[in-house]
């Protein structure tokens, strides 16, 4: 027991206990930790990177370069995230024709969501950047709507319009009418900015936010095709109704004034 207890005070115990503590704790992590689950992440990961290149190669790297480099037919992608290739890929604006004039437009996508999902893969392991929006980022149940309204009003409808159905821009660009346009798809377009439209990160527009848009874009979406007011004239605000009321109304008082003035020569001549 002396012998035992002299052990116990000398110096370096309590450093032999701590490392077979450690030892133990290492052992047992080991043992029980789900090992086998995060090597198949892994593999999994590596393949959709693998095969995410390849589609790549052949799509995409003529005009970005064979490593995401850009080029002078193409901006460089790396650090561009995950969202941006779902967002382009996903509504058709990528891969882009080289004769589609001064802005890319949306149009039938020519992948399978495995395959943009595989190339979003790729290009993220180029750079860091927004990653792809869960459905819980951008369901618009429960947001606030009025909320939505009044963001988009400040931020998007100079571009946009209030009723989100588009806009002419300089130079032959235009902002695209956001009528159709898919939650997920909104969400990534306010995430990274493409084309003309600014980027709004979460520092600048905070998640709630962004779904409080959704679900104003989606609110005047549907009420578009029940217009209380009758017709609309595409929602256009003063422009399309100046117009309307230029052709129609000041047609109207010139055919009023022929009118009385072929009256007015025929009873003279009577």
């Amino acid at each position: 027991m002396k012998k035992l207890s002299a052990r116990r005070r000398h110096p370096l115990a309590a450093l032999v206990v701590l490392l077979i503590a450690l030892t133990v704790s290492g052992g047992l992590y080991a043992a029980f930790a789900p090992a086998e689950k995060a090597q198949a992440d892994d593999t999994a990961q590596s393949l959709a990177i693998e095969e995410g290149k390849k589609l790549y190669q052949v799509g995409c790297a003529s005009c970005h370069g064979d490593s995401g480099q850009g080029s002078h037919n193409g901006p460089s992608l790396v650090g561009v995230g995950a969202a941006a290739v779902d967002f382009q890929v996903g509504t058709g604006r990528m891969p882009a024709a080289t004769s589609e004039g001064a802005q890319v437009p949306a149009k039938k996508n020519i992948y399978s969501q495995a395959q943009i999902d595989q190339l979003a893969a790729y290009i993220s392991s180029l750079g860091a950047g927004p990653a792809v929006p869960t459905k819980n980022d951008y369901d618009p149940s429960g947001a606030d709507i009025a909320r939505g309204g009044e963001i988009f009003r400040t931020d998007c409808s100079q571009c946009h319009n209030s009723a989100a159905a588009g806009g002419a821009l300089t130079h032959g660009k235009y902002a695209p009418s956001l009528e159709g346009v898919a939650p997920k798809h909104i969400y990534e377009a306010m995430q990274t900015g493409p084309q003309n439209m600014p980027s709004f990160p979460d520092t600048t527009l905070p998640q709630q936010e962004k779904k409080d848009v959704v679900a104003y874009i989606k609110a005047v979406n549907g009420s578009q095709t029940e217009s209380p007011g009758g017709l609309d004239l595409g929602g256009l605000g003063p422009v399309s109704e100046g117009l309307f009321a230029w052709i129609f109304g000041l047609g109207a008082l010139i055919a009023v004034a022929v009118w009385v003035a072929a009256r007015t020569a025929k009873a003279k001549k009577s």
